[in-house]
């Protein structure tokens, strides 16, 4: 009788402890601030994973990006990505660029010749995504076809750059309220665009030329349009600018017909200005986004679109 009752309550603490190792409810982290050390600086990053997480083996990722003078809980309050991401499932994440020495310790990417502290010097933000691509990708369950980059204003000039540098792991870009900043770019495959950009912005003026944000008063900005001209060419889009639609909200022109299923599309916005379409303001003093897009879910459709072969 004895060592029927002691059976039964081994069992049933076996039980109870097989049930808690499998709920998903129980000892599970949905959000991590990590820091990596590259090149002897410290990286810091923050990672979101979808509320389905522990429930599926694979996942895309999204490699958000900060404008200069930003930082990782910037944007993210800001842009409002981390909503998007819990609805659909998908993981993101938002690096941080490396802080400037001065009084306001600004944040800033090395994206060619922008912006700042990162460019005088000379930090390797290449290097720093793809020792970070090599961590997440180690850690968490992601599809390395599936790892895609946007960001905003300084923060989109690197999704930029790292689509001509890094193309082998960049499935598509969508970048917001920049330009290319790299001076050369011929990647060994084209990496699809969607660009975002509103008529109004001053702080990176769509038709080129000086800027008005950190790191943008000294320089000569490339329009955005020949940015992307640039991008298609290099992908030898057969089809030239088409524009689909222009009416009194936005403009969209695309590319498309080129090699290795490459597609460029440009929404330009004729409401709000240096801000995230379809979000808050990057700050208090920061400008209205336009309200005739949303910048979360075309990066969203446009992703799931496009994966590396």
């Amino acid at each position: 009788m004895k060592t029927n009752l002691l059976l039964a309550l081994i069992l049933n603490v076996l039980f109870i402890n097989c049930t808690k190792h499998n709920d998903p409810s129980v000892d599970q982290t949905y959000r991590f601030q990590k820091m990596l050390t590259v090149d002897g600086l410290s990286r810091t990053y923050t990672v979101n994973l979808p509320p389905n997480y522990y429930e599926s083996n694979s996942y895309s990722v999204v490699i958000a990006m900060h404008g200069g003078g930003g930082s990782a809980d910037q944007f993210e309050s800001s842009c409002l990505l981390t909503n998007k991401a819990n609805k659909e499932g998908f993981i993101v994440v938002y690096p941080e660029g490396v802080k400037s020495n001065g009084l306001l310790g600004a944040r800033t990417w090395n994206a060619g010749n922008c912006c700042d502290y990162a460019v005088e010097q000379n930090i390797d933000d290449v290097h720093f995504i793809q020792v970070l691509l090599d961590t997440l990708i180690a850690n968490y369950k992601i599809n390395p076809k599936k790892v895609c980059a946007t960001g905003h204003s300084n923060g989109g000039m690197m999704a930029y750059r790292l689509a001509c540098e890094i193309p082998d792991r960049i499935a598509a870009i969508v970048p917001n309220g920049c330009t290319n900043a790299s001076s050369y770019c011929n990647p060994a495959q084209p990496v699809p665009v969607l660009h975002m950009h509103s008529m109004r912005d001053e702080n990176v003026p769509y038709l080129g030329g000086r800027g008005g944000g950190i790191g943008t008063t000294q320089l000569n900005l490339l329009p955005v349009e020949t940015t992307l001209k640039n991008w298609a060419a290099t992908a030898k889009c057969k089809v030239t600018a088409q524009i689909i639609v222009d009416d009194e909200k936005y403009k969209l022109t695309t590319w498309s017909d080129c090699d290795q299923n490459f597609v460029a599309k440009f929404y330009l916005t004729k409401d709000g200005g240096h801000a995230w379409p379809g979000a808050l303001p990057g700050s208090l003093i920061g400008d209205a986004p336009s309200k005739v897009i949303n910048a979360n879910d075309l990066l969203w459709q446009f992703f799931q679109e496009h994966q590396l072969k």
